[in-house]
């Protein structure tokens, strides 16, 4: 567990340092799994930039999915069952976004995962664009590191329900394409990165901040020129982009 701790401190303050423009103040959160049934997240109000152990607490995954399956749960019924799924009652309050992580960490395929506030990332998911441009591809390190398909949200409140948004948006994926995705965009919102290891998660949303400054640009000079279906599909596919993709996930 300690390990994990420590890689997830780490990716953490990688996320929140401020010239990335990743995350300021408390905004974002990350988590890890456990692999004995808990998870460790950022715990309510941590900043990235600065967090350390204290600013993390380890959540019981099945307390967690429970609420997503309780319609009668109130604004203060969530706080009840945050503070009940803590494993060490005297943690800090984990962060309300603890139900959306359990989804990605359960039925998301994840190990790790991150969720930030990219400014460059914000600048498109809240305009009147929304995510659209990102439904189709404009060079090949988006694919290879951030997947082909990305799955979307629209603005939902943080909390229980975008958690119960981002399952039914995680399960609609799985049917349609076979396997989680990488990257899930909330819309008015931020990113959410879905990896295996810490690495990949801050591949992920390096890459994606990319991007979306690659399509901030275009779309100011006249719009985006996305490359073909056909193409896209191809470079997913190819051996070479696979072993690659496998390669920049173990890089530190």
């Amino acid at each position: 567990m300690q390990k994990t701790l420590d890689s997830l401190i780490k990716l953490s303050r990688e996320i929140g340092k401020e010239e990335r423009r990743l995350a300021i103040l408390g905004e974002g959160n990350t988590s890890a799994d456990l692999g004995d049934g808990t998870f460790l997240v950022k715990a309510s109000g941590s900043s990235l930039s600065t967090l350390d152990e204290n600013g993390l607490t380890r959540v019981r995954m099945e307390t967690a999915l429970a609420a997503l399956d309780d319609s009668a749960l109130t604004d203060s019924g969530v706080r009840t069952v945050l503070e009940a799924s803590r494993f060490d009652p005297a943690s800090k309050l984990p962060s309300v976004e603890t139900f959306m992580h359990a989804i990605c960490l359960s039925e998301g395929g994840a190990k790790w995962v991150g969720h930030c506030h990219a400014e460059s990332v914000l600048s498109i998911l809240a305009s009147i664009h929304g995510a659209t441009p990102f439904l189709k591809h404009v060079f090949p390190d988006a694919i290879v590191v951030c997947g082909r398909h990305l799955a979307v949200v629209p603005y939902i409140d943080p909390g229980l329900e975008l958690a119960r948004s981002v399952r039914a948006s995680l399960r609609q994926h799985m049917a349609t394409h076979g396997a989680a995705p990488k990257v899930i965009l909330l819309e008015n919102h931020g990113p959410v990165a879905l990896g295996a290891s810490d690495t990949e998660v801050f591949n992920i949303l390096l890459m994606l901040d990319k991007w979306a400054r690659i399509l901030c640009t275009t779309l100011a000079m006249g719009g985006p020129r996305f490359l073909p279906e056909t193409v896209s599909d191809r470079i997913d596919n190819r051996p070479d982009e696979h072993y690659r993709r496998a390669q920049i996930a173990k890089t530190a």
